[in-house]
């Protein structure tokens, strides 16, 4: 687990995660209000950078569930849901479990947050199903709401000791879908 802690720090450069104000007070459920906004269909583009390069189109739905308690992202890829996110509150922490397309199932907590610039990221926690310490996973997650029909995210993904990153620029084509 250090080594991806250690990676995660290190990540903090212009093609990957970007500095943002560290988590304060209301911060998070704030935040967690903002991201329930993101409710409907987003279509846009993927990248891969660093250990892994490639590019493509992505689409996104978001959707509350749970009573209003959990926010659900499936990221769709050639008509094929790649990977689920559920986004929550745990007390004071905002949360993400991934679904991970690699078959694992990252946990993480916010670890900055800036709800006026709708900026927040999300450091690695623990992880269920990895295969061994070497198999591919996220380590790191941020989004980027510019306003409310445009947004970035921003998956960390480190493997055998390599880290990529899978930048998905999106576009809001649906409200509460």
């Amino acid at each position: 687990m250090a080594f991806v802690l250690t990676s995660f720090s290190a990540g903090v450069r212009a093609d990957g995660p970007s500095p943002v104000p560290p988590v304060a007070g209301e911060a998070s459920k704030a935040m967690y209000e903002r991201l329930k906004s993101l409710a409907g269909t987003w279509r846009g583009t993927v990248e891969w950078t660093g250990a892994r390069t490639s590019s493509g189109t992505m689409s996104a739905r978001y959707y509350v569930t749970g009573n209003g308690t959990a926010l659900v992202e499936d990221l769709e890829s050639d008509g094929t849901i790649a990977m689920t996110s559920v986004y929550h509150l745990d007390g004071s922490d905002l949360r993400l479990t991934h679904f991970c397309g690699a078959g694992n199932q990252p946990r993480l907590k916010a670890s900055v947050v800036d709800p006026p610039a709708g900026h927040v990221r999300f450091a690695f926690v623990d992880i269920t199903n990895l295969k061994t310490p070497e198999s591919g996973h996220v380590s790191a997650v941020e989004l980027r709401l510019d306003g409310t029909q445009k947004m970035t995210l921003i998956f960390t993904f480190v493997g055998a000791g390599r880290e990529s990153y899978e930048r998905i620029e999106l576009t809001r084509v649906t409200d509460h879908g």
